[in-house]
């Protein structure tokens, strides 16, 4: 029997999920997180063989949280489950040492059977997210540029950027003209968009 850790924020989907998956011979979920802080307790506490994490969680992120379980837990393996098929999220996943990534929106038998060849020891990826990850192309931002729109993206204000950067709030303003000329954005929120999405910030 397939031990099942299941870690969504959505209750209805979480729910739908358990389910689901309860009706699998094989597969039995053992314990359920709504955040991503659960995860590790939760974990250490119903031992489960593959873990089920949604990338969008509330407090600690889906990706972080695969980290720091397979750091914390490494004989249970990781499955990350996402609304979104963003290339830059498939590698931030297997950098996080994830053994799996499948999009929400793939039938349940796909998610029962990654869940089984997870547990086997196999990495589970939808081919058309893999296809997208090997296409994308390096940041044509410089260091300088990726460590500006990182903040900016976090929310700092400009002032207190260029205070942390050494540089003047002319030098930071032109640094995000350059980005989102480079990115071909519409604005400063596009190209913070366009860079999460490609997995350079």
């Amino acid at each position: 029997m397939i031990r099942v850790l299941l870690a969504e924020d959505m209750h209805m989907v979480r729910g739908a999920l358990v389910a689901l998956l309860d009706l699998e011979p094989d597969i039995t979920v053992v314990a359920e997180a709504a955040t991503g802080d659960e995860i590790v307790p939760r974990a250490l506490e119903h031992a489960p063989d593959v873990a089920v994490i949604d990338v969008e969680l509330p407090g600690v992120d889906g990706l972080t949280a695969t980290a720091e379980l397979r750091r914390r837990v490494p004989r249970c393996r990781v499955l990350v489950v996402t609304s979104y098929g963003r290339p830059g999220a498939v590698r931030r996943a297997f950098a996080a040492q994830a053994s799996g990534f499948v999009v929400k929106d793939a039938p349940p038998d796909r998610l029962a059977d990654a869940i089984r060849r997870v547990a086997a020891g196999e990495r589970v990826i939808d081919p058309q997210l893999a296809v997208a990850a090997l296409e994308v192309v390096e940041s044509p931002l410089t260091e300088r540029e990726l460590d500006v729109l990182r903040r900016f993206a976090e929310g700092t204000e400009l002032a207190e950027i260029a205070q942390q950067l050494y540089l003047s709030l002319g030098t930071v303003r032109n640094y995000l003209t350059t980005i989102v000329t480079k990115l071909n954005a519409r604005n400063r929120l596009h190209a913070v968009r366009i860079a999460t999405d490609a997995g350079w910030l």
